[in-house]
């Protein structure tokens, strides 16, 4: 592993709190032990929309990171940026073809079934919201193809220490219970995962609750 040295002043990142997408990045930054402010952006009330954020990102989305003159959005994108920019040769991300291969798969993962078929029914509960049956069964797809990669695994890419893949696949996963999809009793080599992610050094939680935030028509976190 190359070291690096850390930033000259603290990340910046625009976030909304109950985000799994953004969570994914605050993780990684306080695992890394990297010095960052959070800037809350309020997806409920259409604050993503504004000038200001779309002057950061077109798109009106979240997470955005500035690092310096560096800004940068797409959650999975910024965690590649961080191990590569502060954590170069690092466990974290893979440098042989075969395990490169495999944590774009999980990027793809994370974002072709996590965020519809976790992070959607979830964020349906947390706004009181029906779930979507089609959506939720494309969660439990997810979840037992997790629940059979992780057997003899402690990692989701099989290595001693943890992953980009783990970093990018705990936030929503930790929360299936919302999305109505339990863990321990279905899926016990999961929740054994979680719990082991949640004890590494630096690890924060993501929010489970709205947190006094009015919820309005808006597109899903």
């Amino acid at each position: 592993m190359t070291s690096a040295p850390l930033p000259a002043a603290p990340l910046t990142l625009h976030r909304t709190a109950i985000s799994g997408h953004c969570h994914r990045v605050e993780l990684l930054l306080s695992l890394l032990g990297l010095p960052y402010r959070l800037v809350e952006v309020n997806l409920l009330q259409g604050e993503h929309q504004l000038p200001a954020h779309r002057a950061l990102n077109p798109l009106g989305q979240v997470p955005v990171l500035v690092d310096g003159e560096v800004v940068l959005s797409d959650s999975n994108a910024i965690l590649v940026y961080l191990v590569q920019r502060y954590a170069p040769g690092s466990a974290w991300m893979p440098q042989d073809p075969v395990g490169q291969a495999q944590l774009q798969r999980w990027f793809s993962l994370a974002a072709g079934f996590l965020a519809p078929g976790i992070g959607g029914p979830r964020f349906a509960t947390l706004t009181g919201k029906p779930i979507n049956e089609v959506a939720q069964a494309q969660g439990r797809r997810l979840l037992d193809f997790m629940e059979s990669e992780l057997q003899g695994r402690g990692w989701l890419l099989g290595g001693a220490a943890p992953s980009l893949a783990d970093v990018a696949m705990i936030s929503y996963t930790s929360q299936a219970h919302l999305a109505g999809l339990p863990l321990p009793a279905a899926y016990p080599r999961i929740a054994a995962w979680v719990a082991r992610v949640q004890a590494l050094p630096g690890y924060v939680p993501l929010l489970d609750h709205l947190s006094g935030l009015t919820p309005q028509p808006a597109e899903a976190v």
